[in-house]
């Protein structure tokens, strides 16, 4: 695999130092980068879960608008109604009917949601993708700096004779160096301090302050020895004047280590470090004179390893006043093996927590990353990700598999170590064959096919590449796995919202065509005129549909499991909730209606009653749409305040409809007295009582499963 390739240079990447010379073997479109463009732009852009949701929705809702007027126009022929009578009704019934406000809330749902995940370091590049974030079932992770630091930290140092343990994390030089994991002075770390030294002196790197924080500018894991050494009071400029550095054999890949030749008190040192097999084959003694347990110190750089670590060895060897350049030739054998480093990248706190969230929401979290798979074991088991005893898959077992074998072995799997971007983009399409809604972070250009074929692609703010970010849905500013569990629950958030617009919506413009047809059905009048359908249709829907998408997120929201990808925008309870709401309301209605018919009331004035019925029971509707199961007398009125004033206006606004002259003229409206008002209160609370039984039965069902 490209991963594994160790004389390949890629087009497209950048040499930092050393030197090289190199035969040409592709060019153009036969690149690797070549390959990755022409995945690119042969990828079609996945269509979202709630595109797909909504394009079913308006079909449905069509469909029932249809059905209605169809319903309507009939018996109104069957009934002797006058043509332009029965299409102004039809078509008046149609308008209150449709929810023409859902488009528009849901686009607004999404933009609230976008400014929240703002605010969490989730930057949002394509709408659509604010709520599929909610329905993910699987987020596919790199390691290096969206589940770790990306900060190399040494945790333990082996000086031939015993192991000490490092505290601290990352470049910050805060931190002990302890024994037995007890304290001891500095005066006491004679030994490691050895070890220590070399790391530090031995070193083309260096470390920095800004702003209050620590970078390296260099190597990270060099960065990681300068840290290291000063924890155990070594200071890099005073080392660097006791030992000044007369030369250097830089490190390169093939040969595993790298030397530095320094002045010692009117002698020269050499000193070495790099990979342990190379070291201590260089090595016929430990420190302090005692003989070399060869094996033994590979044995203990093998369990450091097995623990995630990158593991090197330092050495050094006394030379001549007179040596001159330090070159392989003069280099020699016959070192002094000083000890051991084990450094690790340590996984973000906060991320840990983030993959524990993840879990019980329900979510799988894989991490798929080019290290070795030793290192990709040990920090997906520290982070959660996967049992001590799950399988690894690497990037050569991959290159052995078609996609029905990576198709059966990409649910047991959730680490994925040493692979290429190819097996990445396979890996990804794998699991979307099996239904799940993916989430895949990414920061190189070779990420840029998985991140587009993804439902949500997440490219890396700080590391990531342009190509990356263009391809993705989404950017997370911080590099953090936390940030994008964030952005998960608001994802979750703006589709209950949606649900609750829904909720609000659909059940009152059900009841008007039903009003509509019970009163033809029972051969009454009309309860209402068509500039009054659109007026209930106005007051109603206007405010409180949209005021709906600034509902908070409920408490449970993250301990639910995430939702099928065959569950459309009306769940079954949303169907079940609608009938009865539309059949409470349509009764209420024909109820109030025909009783003030039956008092003796104009026709103008029991229509007056229907309409502020209606009115009133979508306002009751929409403090019960806040939640699904939650009653609401446990919600906060004010917690949606856009909600609980827009509701205040639309009061207001029907009282200026019923005694106002010139909108009463427009409305064909009389006035009500108190007496109206309590019996149109009465009726119009009883869709309250009857949502909070609902809710209740349906609380006490789910305790009890």
């Amino acid at each position: 695999t490209p991963g594994d390739q160790t004389n390949m240079a890629f087009m497209g990447t950048i040499v930092v130092g050393g030197r090289a010379k190199g035969v040409v073997v592709e060019t153009g479109s036969k690149t690797v980068l070549g390959q990755i463009a022409h995945e690119v732009e042969s990828l079609a852009v996945t269509e979202t879960p709630l595109q797909q949701k909504i394009n079913r929705f308006a079909r449905f809702i069509g469909l029932l608008v249809l059905g209605s007027a169809s319903a309507i126009c009939a018996l109104g022929f069957i009934l002797g109604m006058g043509i332009a009578e029965i299409f102004k009704i039809a078509v008046a019934a149609s308008v209150a009917a449709v929810p023409e406000g859902l488009p528009v809330v849901v686009t607004i749902t999404m933009a609230i949601g976008i400014n929240r995940m703002a605010k969490r370091n989730a930057i949002i590049r394509k709408l659509p993708a604010v709520e599929t974030l909610g329905s993910t079932t699987v987020i596919c992770s790199d390691k290096t700096g969206t589940l770790t630091k990306n900060e190399m930290t040494v945790k333990v140092v082996h000086d031939t004779h015993q192991t000490y343990e490092v505290t601290g994390s990352g470049y910050d030089p805060e931190g002990q160096v302890l024994r037995n994991w007890e304290s001891c002075d500095v005066s006491a770390l004679d030994g490691v301090c050895g070890v220590l030294r070399i790391g530090m002196l031995c070193n083309e790197s260096r470390l920095e302050r800004e702003d209050g924080q620590y970078r390296v500018d260099g190597d990270p894991t060099e960065g990681a020895l300068i840290v290291s050494a000063m924890k155990a009071g070594l200071q890099l400029e005073e080392e660097k004047k006791r030992y000044p550095q007369l030369s250097i054999i830089p490190f390169e890949s093939e040969r595993g280590f790298m030397a530095t030749l320094h002045a010692m008190d009117g002698k020269k040192l050499i000193l070495a470090k790099g990979a342990p097999e190379k070291i201590i084959e260089m090595c016929s003694q430990a420190a302090g004179g005692s003989p070399l347990d060869k094996e033994r110190m590979l044995r203990i750089a093998d369990h450091f390893a097995q623990d995630g670590m990158r593991v090197l060895a330092m050495a050094y060897k006394e030379v001549p006043q007179a040596f001159g350049e330090l070159t392989h030739e003069s280099l020699g054998t016959s070192f002094t093996l000083a000890g051991l480093q084990g450094m690790i990248d340590p996984p973000r706190l906060e991320a840990i927590e983030a993959v524990k969230g993840c879990h019980q929401a329900g979510i799988r979290v894989a991490m798929i990353t080019g290290d070795h798979a030793v290192t990709a074991k040990a920090i997906g088991r520290s982070m959660g990700i996967a049992p001590k005893d799950s399988p690894v898959l690497t990037g050569r077992e991959l290159e052995t598999m078609n996609d029905d074998e990576l198709f059966n072995k990409v649910q047991e799997v959730s680490i994925f170590a040493r692979v290429s971007p190819q097996h990445k983009l396979r890996i990804v399409q794998q699991v979307m064959k099996h239904g799940e809604v993916v989430a895949v972070t990414g920061d190189g250009v070779n990420d840029a096919p998985a991140l587009k074929a993804a439902h949500i692609g997440v490219a890396m703010g700080k590391s990531g590449t342009d190509v990356a970010k263009e391809a993705a849905d989404m950017v997370i500013t911080d590099d953090n796995f936390a940030s994008l569990f964030h952005a998960v629950r608001e994802g979750r958030v703006v589709f209950d919202n949606i649900r609750k617009v829904t909720l609000f919506l659909i059940p009152t413009g059900f009841a008007a065509i039903l009003s509509i047809l019970f009163a033809m059905a029972l051969d009454l009048p009309i309860p209402y005129v068509a500039a009054q359908l659109l007026w209930i249709n106005l007051v109603t829907n206007g405010l409180q549909d949209v005021a709906l998408a600034f509902e908070p997120g409920e408490t449970d929201i993250l301990r639910r499991k995430p939702r099928s990808l065959k569950e459309g925008i009306m769940s079954r309870l949303m169907y079940e909730r609608s009938i009865l709401v539309g059949l409470i309301i349509s009764a209420g209605v024909i109820f109030n209606f025909v009783s003030a018919l039956e008092d003796g009331a104009s026709l103008e004035r029991a229509r007056t009653i229907a309409v502020t019925t209606m009115v009133l029971f979508q306002f009751f509707q929409a403090w019960n749409s806040r939640s699904e199961l939650r009653s609401v007398f446990t919600l906060n009125p004010l917690s949606n305040p856009f909600l609980f004033y827009s509701m205040v206006v639309a009061c207001l606004a029907q009282i200026a409809v019923v005694y106002t002259p010139g909108l009463r003229w427009v409305f064909r409206t009389e006035p009500l007295s108190l007496e109206d008002w309590g019996s149109i209160l009465l009726v119009s609370l009883s869709v309250v009582i009857a949502v909070e039984v609902d809710k209740a039965v349906r609380r006490y069902r789910r305790r009890s499963e």
